[in-house]
């Protein structure tokens, strides 16, 4: 099925002067361009409709029912994906908390260090990843998936970097409405049965370490399950659930969670709890038992407070922010406007997002309690027993390091439905999918005619294959752009900014009239692009913007 691909943010590059060589069929009329004009810029487009989504999931023993729920509600996110004006040409990697700790064996807890995981949960619950203390959690798989490994075998797919070449990988991914999974098998499925991670993982959760790994091996060659999952112009979102403490440290310092106990609630106990993770990373104001405010720390091996990077026992949150910022930095040389997304369904209370709620940080009235997280609930939904999370605070820093506009993107795990918050946090990137507003002021090559009748031409680039094509123009078929037959793609130039023509499948959109651009390109697949593609044009510009384009 053909699909209207809205190309996004264009980046001016140096380059030759082009001929165009290409006629358009307009909907008013046919325009045929002087062929010995010059196209005076080149245009690197970058199409920003692609999206790299990382989840990463607590898989420690409290874990079973909100897996379920984000397994059971997903619809939500992956709809808003889907929708018919969005077509997101989507990624979805998952990987645990579990990077590994001195208080959890490693034959034991298994941990995935950041690896993308993909299999279905029906068979690890045979391997005994949803059995914590003896307790039978395997309801968190078989609730919401019936379909085993061999019933979602993934289709091989390129990637960036793999010249061409083919194989599975362990993602999900839906391209130009084609996925990677059997045919029968819907996204919403695969992700239930792929999404549970399990109830078996390290209870000293490492979220940021686990995401700083998994997006570092996305592009180390030889990482055999995340090599080429991040692409390089596309939207990057990280989700992360759970409902506990960041734990990540620094492995030079794990004496913290053996012998030293320095930030151990209770010294007189035999072994650390995840109290370590609070008092080794959190600082909080006021005498308690109610804090005023808590916030990030860094604590040095005897338990001075805010000490250097290089001396702090838990990793600085600045290794994180620093990295993801990085990534995003390269990300703007594609679009200026795009911003890494990060989430969280966390210990917060429910409201939180809308700031109709605050965390409240206080000492847990039972001392028992108290002793295994260092601080009392963020957040508690009754039932028999109750759910409750511990309130985040390394999470929310980092999340809010990346908060787009005045919004939290932070949602409480203590509910019973998490559809809002999953469909909250897919319109976040549905918002970074933004029209290509063409961002020089364009020549209008017939001023007789009050429409722009612009100069252009698009280009495929592979630079991995080597290889340059003309993508066509796409022709107006009852009211409807379609590719000529035989061509994979062809493109559309948008020129009227609001009904001067008869037609409307030529209306640029209002982001781009707001900003007082006056092209927007639109590209139309059949098929979905070879990986590593590149798009590119070249438009002759305005002598004189000032007039043609005033308030560019």
């Amino acid at each position: 099925m053909s699909r209207v691909t809205s190309l996004s943010r264009l980046s001016l590059t140096a380059g030759a002067a082009l001929a165009l060589t290409a006629c358009l069929e307009h909907p008013i009329k046919k325009v045929l361009y002087d062929k010995s004009s010059e196209a005076q810029e080149n245009v690197a487009i970058a199409i920003n409709k692609d999206v790299d989504i990382l989840f990463v999931i607590d898989n420690s023993g409290s874990m079973a029912d909100e897996q379920a729920l984000l397994a059971k509600n997903f619809a939500s996110f992956i709809n808003v994906l889907e929708a018919e004006d969005v077509n997101a040409n989507y990624r979805i990697g998952i990987t645990t908390t579990d990077s590994g700790n001195p208080r959890c064996p490693a034959a034991q807890t298994k941990p995935e260090g950041g690896k993308l995981v993909l299999s279905s949960c029906v068979d690890r619950v045979a391997l005994g990843d949803f059995s914590f203390n003896m307790e039978d959690s395997s309801a968190a798989c078989t609730d919401v998936c019936d379909l085993t490994g061999d019933q979602l075998q993934i289709k091989p797919t390129e990637t960036q970097y793999s010249n061409g070449e083919k194989a599975p990988r362990n993602w999900i991914e839906r391209i130009e409405g084609v996925t990677n999974l059997p045919d029968d098998v819907t996204t919403i499925q695969a992700f239930q049965c792929f999404g549970p991670q399990g109830v078996s993982g390290c209870g000293f959760e490492q979220h940021l370490e686990s995401m700083y790994k998994a997006l570092a091996l996305a592009s180390q060659e030889t990482s055999a399950t995340n090599y080429g999952f991040i692409r390089d112009a596309a939207i990057l979102s990280i989700v992360f659930i759970t409902d506990e403490l960041d734990c990540s440290y620094d492995p030079e310092f794990d004496a913290i969670f053996k012998d030293n106990k320095v930030f151990w609630e209770n010294p007189d106990r035999p072994d650390a709890t995840s109290a370590v993770c609070f008092n080794a990373g959190v600082k909080c104001e006021g005498a308690g038992p109610q804090y005023d405010s808590c916030r990030s720390a860094n604590y040095d091996i005897e338990g001075n407070v805010d000490v250097p990077d290089d001396k702090a026992v838990l990793q600085p949150l600045s290794k994180y922010i620093n990295f993801v910022q990085n990534l995003e930095d390269q990300k703007k040389t594609f679009d200026l406007n795009q911003e890494v997304l990060v989430a969280l369904i966390a210990g917060v209370p429910p409201g939180y997002d809308t700031m109709m709620a605050d965390i409240i940080y206080e000492e847990e009235a039972d001392p028992a309690e108290n002793e295994l997280f260092g601080i009392g609930k963020g957040c508690t939904l009754p039932g028999d027993p109750p759910q409750t999370a511990v309130p985040p605070v390394r999470e929310r820093e980092f999340a809010e390091a990346f908060q787009v506009g005045g919004d939290r993107n932070l949602f409480s795990i203590c509910q019973d439905d998490y559809s809002d918050a999953l469909k909250a946090i897919a319109n976040k990137i549905r918002d970074q999918i933004k029209p290509a507003c063409m961002t020089k002021c364009v020549k209008d090559t017939d001023p007789s005619d009050a429409i722009l009748q612009p100069n252009c031409q698009i280009f495929e680039d592979n630079a991995a294959a080597m290889t340059r094509k003309e993508i066509v123009p796409c022709e107006e078929v009852g009211g409807a752009w379609q590719a000529p037959a035989g061509e994979p793609a062809c493109f559309v130039e948008l020129i009227d900014p609001g009904d001067e023509t008869p037609s409307e499948i030529d209306n640029l959109s209002p982001e781009c009239v707001a900003e007082g651009y006056n092209l927007e390109f639109l590209l139309l697949r059949t098929s979905a692009a070879p990986a590593g593609t590149t798009i590119s044009a070249a438009c002759e510009l305005s002598p004189n913007p000032g007039n043609d384009c005033p308030m560019l």
